[in-house]
């Protein structure tokens, strides 16, 4: 006798298929999620890690330009500094200009020739006197040119005394001091930079 299966087998069948489709179905969208939750987590971990590396970098170039303020502010001190040295040395190496140019006018003047006025402004000076000759004057001027403190000597005029017992004439010059020159030019110069720094 024949074996007739009376059971809805077909349906049974694609029951099991539907079912095992759902399951793979299923399996596949955990195993996405599971996989794009890792990249998730692998670029944050990235990310937060570029942001702790800037971070530390933004950290470090704040101390960086505090200390490039520091050394600005130290080199203009030093700056201060240099030129109020350069300053005092200047001042303790003019502070004998005075008797220089006295002893270097002594040394200029010959003899037979009479200083009755004697005159300094800024670094000019103006030298009133009488002479004996004008070779004695021209003696003069030869020595303030090769003097090397003394510069541009100018003779102003020479005339006859006016009382004719004597043979003397009168005359005045014009000299430079070139040590002056240097001295209070630089002291000008440095006096600004000096207040700018306080």
């Amino acid at each position: 006798m024949a074996y007739i299966n009376l059971l809805p087998w077909r349906e049974a069948a694609r029951k099991e298929r539907q079912k095992q489709y759902l399951t793979i179905l299923a399996a596949t969208a955990l195993f996405s999620f599971l996989l794009m939750f890792l990249i998730n987590m692998f670029y944050n971990a990235r990310i937060d890690g570029q942001l702790q590396r800037n971070s530390y970098l933004s950290n470090e170039i704040k101390v960086l330009d505090q200390r490039i303020t520091e050394i600005r502010t130290l080199n203009d001190k030093k700056k201060s500094l240099q030129q109020r040295m350069s300053l005092i040395e200047q001042l303790q190496s003019s502070r004998n200009l005075g008797t220089q140019i006295m002893d270097e006018i002594a040394h200029v003047v010959p003899a037979g020739v009479y200083l009755t006025q004697f005159e300094k402004k800024g670094s000019s000076l103006l030298l009133v006197g009488k002479s004996e000759s004008n070779n004695r004057l021209s003696n003069m001027l030869r020595e303030a040119e090769s003097s090397e403190l003394l510069a541009d000597p100018l003779l102003e005029f020479i005339e006859a005394g006016k009382d004719s017992s004597t043979l003397l004439s009168n005359f005045k010059m014009h000299l430079l001091v070139t040590g002056f020159e240097a001295v209070h030019g630089t002291a000008e110069a440095a006096t600004p930079a000096n207040r700018g720094a306080k």
